[in-house]
């Protein structure tokens, strides 16, 4: 209770985080709301179609991870840079993970456009589903140096507390998103019916519109005209008269030792969460269709707690950079209680709404049974769950402490999630949903070690001094 007193009477604390919360969570919604609808669209040429796209997905959803890992590293240093007054610091970072990002995203895009019936084999023995996977994938690969670009900058203006900007750009592709959804896949207003083909089509024209606004948006702002004009115009005449390099050794060093180990949890967790995808193919298309709705459920049940944590990771990492240590300490308690809070109110939100929500998808009855189960699942672990992203995506990973999130994350799906994915969906074959349950035990497991971790306080430090 006095915890919650102290919140309620921070006032400048609870501004300053709803700040930058609201305007994440209107961005991230939004965007799950196109994938919500996406899906329904997609859900309306039959099962086996909203099995291909999702497994389709699931290369994107991995080559996505890696870029979240880029853009957590480079959150990291760009906040606490931030927090110092070093703009030229964070214009180094925004370099080096576009670099990273684009160079990645080719490595997916590659084999996904050469060789898709190959990827899409890897998650399904069933030659319909592989087949019109296919048919996606050879579209979508070529969105992806595309999301790179926007996702990298997105960070960095996050990190810098420009979080309007994005709800902008997101709007604007989420309208030409949902305009071609609807007239590709259908044929509508002139246009050919493409099925899923023209989901992937949708996707790409609103993923090229989204990265070409947001540059125009960032580099319209001109020097001298406020602080994001002044950073993205930002002359190195200093360096050169010092005869120092835009990139040097010790900047390189001290990137890739804090953003390596957020790259390498998200893609390694990413490769680990993709193996489930691999049992949820090999238990059928109604399994595959269920976890396909939930997941798309689950993100827009999420994006108002993901959007306090985006918060949280900034504020600290401000306050770190800044060397006011004491201030990050109680502001971490602050969010941990918060957190817990909410998503129990949000848990028991989600259990209530499931079955009108579930009534807006037109699968079989089988399906939607499959499907009001597994949102149960995820109703029960949530409060635990979002627990465990406060603590290790953001508040480690706020001070540094990225290689303890590594540990934690990469052991918790390749020691406990896999094992009960295989167990209880291939060796006892049983339900989807009891499957679900069985994996999120890793959820414990990670809460349990994950405070430890944060009580040890080694991630309360200032990492730019």
């Amino acid at each position: 209770m006095n915890r919650l007193k102290l919140i309620w009477n921070d006032k400048e604390f609870l501004k300053r985080t709803f700040k930058i919360t609201i305007p994440i969570v209107l961005q991230n919604l939004l965007n799950n709301l196109v994938n919500l609808v996406d899906t329904m669209m997609i859900g309306k040429l039959g099962e086996t179609s909203i099995a291909a796209v999702g497994l389709a997905n699931k290369l994107f959803f991995v080559f996505a991870l890696l870029m979240f890992g880029v853009g957590s590293g480079a959150s990291v240093l760009a906040s606490q840079y931030w927090g110092k007054g070093e703009p030229l610091n964070i214009k180094r970072v925004l370099r080096i993970s576009l670099i990273l990002g684009i160079g990645g995203s080719l490595l997916f895009a590659i084999p996904g456009f050469f060789f898709p019936e190959l990827v899409m084999s890897i998650f399904t023995p069933l030659e319909g589903t592989i087949s019109l996977g296919a048919k996606y994938l050879v579209i979508i690969v070529f969105s992806y140096p595309l999301t790179a670009v926007t996702m990298t900058y997105i960070s960095i203006l996050r990190s810098m507390n420009y979080v309007k900007l994005p709800v902008i750009i997101t709007s604007i592709s989420i309208l030409v998103n949902v305009f071609f959804n609807y007239t590709l896949i259908y044929g509508k207003l002139g246009f050919p019916m493409l099925g899923v083909s023209g989901a992937a089509l949708a996707t790409l024209i609103a993923r090229l519109v989204e990265c070409l606004v947001l540059l125009f948006l960032v580099y319209r702002h001109k020097a001298g005209d406020g602080k994001l004009g002044d950073f993205v115009h930002l002359q190195y005449d200093k360096l050169k008269a010092k005869g120092e390099p835009f990139l040097n050794k010790l900047f390189l060093k001290r990137y890739f030792s804090t953003a390596a180990p957020v790259i390498a949890n998200e893609f390694i967790w990413g490769l680990g969460v993709t193996m489930y995808s691999l049992v949820y193919g090999r238990m059928g298309d109604a399994a595959t269709a269920a976890i396909t709705i939930t997941n798309t459920v689950e993100q827009v049940s999420l994006v108002f707690f993901f959007g306090i944590c985006h918060a949280a990771a900034v504020l600290l990492g401000n306050e770190l950079g800044s060397n006011q240590l004491k201030k990050a300490e109680e502001h971490a308690k602050n969010y941990m209680v918060m957190m817990f809070i909410l998503s129990v109110i949000g848990a028991i939100i989600v259990f209530i709404a499931k079955d009108p929500v579930v009534a807006l998808f037109e699968v079989s009855d089988q399906v939607l049974d499959y499907v009001k189960l597994c949102i149960t699942v995820f109703a029960l672990y949530m409060p635990i769950r979002m627990l465990n992203t406060l603590i290790i995506v953001t508040i480690l990973r706020s001070g540094g402490d990225t290689k303890a999130s590594l540990i934690l994350d990469m052991t918790s799906v390749w020691l406990i999630g896999i094992p009960m994915a295989v167990l209880g969906g291939l060796v006892l074959e049983l339900p989807i949903y009891i499957v679900y349950a069985m994996i999120l035990i890793e959820e414990v497991y990670k809460l349990i070690l994950s405070y430890i971790r944060y009580r040890q306080k080694k991630w309360l430090k200032n990492i730019v001094a």
